[in-house]
């Protein structure tokens, strides 16, 4: 230990500096040049800043894009986030000190609609999220929802909020929620009169009408038509924080405990009178059929009928043509052919 310190305190002061330098020098090449180099990945995208600005597509802002068209006038204000150079898969690339790669994964990410990102055991644990239909009937749903991340946006993603994923769920879930709280039975079309087959259609309007009303039941009916108001309310997450929502699929919509049987009860009643209303249309549309091939029935046999005397009146046409006496000639031997078979025969004298 004492040679050690012996050699150190030898060395020369300028050589404690030359050292120090030489020592920044290689761990500069190392951690700016050596390090500098990086790569993006097939499932992702990059963006690079220097100190902290990225490189922006001059003049581009989301506005002009096919994802801010749907966009309100507000929201376009709010949201004019400008385009910015997107480094797309492959490498190496280099980057100097004062840069910085953000790299965004593309990637679809499936997740449960009631997830939170923020307190994961919020919602049940992520399992069940809550809503309040119209009629005020608290349900569970369950569900999933697909997104990824929009390149054509990604400045919004990456630096215009802080957690855009917890602004998506969020977005998502209170339209969602409102969907629901405001959600009726679509109106159907108005059809007076009957069909072809002569049902009265008012009478399948009444009927139709009678199983609809309690708001749980309207939303399970129309679970596709809720999904696809999902997917066409929520087109604006592209253009606010920079996430694609690809589809919602809302799999459940569970009563609460107090009420399902209630309303079990009441779903089948409802089924067993659908049934009876369907069985009864079923053996009228058969009586409507069995009427219609007797009609057809009969308008055959009367033709048939009604086709040996038109023969006969076109056949005493042409006789009558043919001149006066033809006719008498006709009858005459008409009425031979008929003594020849009659046994007695009374003439009327004059």
């Amino acid at each position: 230990m004492n040679d050690i310190w012996g050699v150190v305190r030898e060395v020369h002061g300028q050589g404690w500096v030359t050292g120090i330098g030489l020592g920044f020098l290689a761990w500069f090449v190392v951690r700016h040049v050596v390090l500098g180099f990086y790569t993006v990945d097939q499932n992702e995208r990059a963006v690079l800043t220097s100190f902290g600005r990225a490189r922006r597509i001059l003049g581009a802002s989301t506005v002009y894009t096919p994802e801010g068209a749907g966009m309100r006038d507000s929201e376009k204000e709010r949201y004019h986030y400008p385009q910015v150079q997107v480094i797309p898969p492959g490498g190496p690339y280099f980057r100097w000190p004062w840069q910085r790669v953000h790299k965004v994964s593309i990637a679809t990410r499936t997740v449960n609609m009631a997830w939170d990102p923020e307190t994961p055991s919020a919602n049940r644990n992520g399992t069940l999220l809550d809503a309040v239909t119209k009629d005020q009937l608290h349900v569970g749903l369950t569900g999933q929802i697909r997104f990824r991340v929009s390149e054509q946006n990604l400045y919004a993603y990456l630096f215009g909020v802080k957690h855009p994923v917890v602004h998506v769920m969020g977005f998502f879930i209170s339209i969602l929620r409102e969907r629901i709280a405001n959600f009726e039975q679509p109106p159907r079309a108005a059809v007076v009169g009957d069909d072809t087959e002569g049902r009265d259609l008012a009478a399948d309007r009444t009927g139709a009408s009678a199983i609809s009303g309690i708001s749980i039941n309207d939303l399970r009916k129309n679970l596709r038509a809720l999904n696809d108001m999902m997917d066409h309310e929520c087109a604006a997450s592209v253009a606010r924080y920079g996430v694609h929502l690809d589809a919602s699929l809302i799999t459940e919509i569970s009563p609460p405990h107090e009420v399902e049987s209630a309303l079990a009860a009441i779903n089948t009643a409802y089924n067993q009178v659908s049934s009876d209303i369907s069985l009864a249309q079923a053996a009228a549309d058969q009586r409507i059929v069995q009427s219609r091939r007797a009609v057809e029935i009969e308008t055959l046999r009367a033709q048939a009928e009604v086709e040996p005397l038109r023969a006969l009146s076109d056949q005493l046409t042409r006789l009558r043509a043919q001149g006066p006496d033809a006719l008498t000639t006709y009858l005459r031997n008409l009425k031979l052919g008929l003594y020849d078979k009659a046994d007695r025969a009374f003439v009327e004298a004059k």
